[in-house]
């Protein structure tokens, strides 16, 4: 569950998640996939907004984008190794509503 919990930032361990149904029983895997897919759809979102706006998005959203990102991934994989379920800044508490 660890393994899964830590590649979930890398997006392997979504994948891998859903794919294996021993995964769904591990509390751990299973609150990182919720963390990393909000993290994921908001670093992607912020991707999309920064290349559409000219100058604006692609001086300040997009390298902030991608500096915010790396942050939390970095934030994510520090708790999934360390077995924490904590929350990501900012961003963790929308996982609590994904049902799955």
């Amino acid at each position: 569950g660890k393994l899964c919990a830590v590649l979930s930032y890398l997006l392997i361990g979504i994948i891998w998640y859903f794919a294996d149904e021993n995964m769904k029983n591990k509390e751990l895997a299973k609150f990182h996939v919720k963390q990393s897919l909000v993290l994921l759809i908001i670093s992607l979102a912020l991707q999309i907004i920064g290349t559409i706006l000219p100058v604006i998005g692609w001086v300040i959203i997009l390298p902030l984008a991608s500096l915010f990102t790396l942050i939390w991934v970095i934030i994510g994989i520090y708790y999934a190794v360390n077995g924490q379920l904590k929350e990501l800044p900012l961003i963790g508490s929308y996982a609590k509503k994904l049902n799955f």
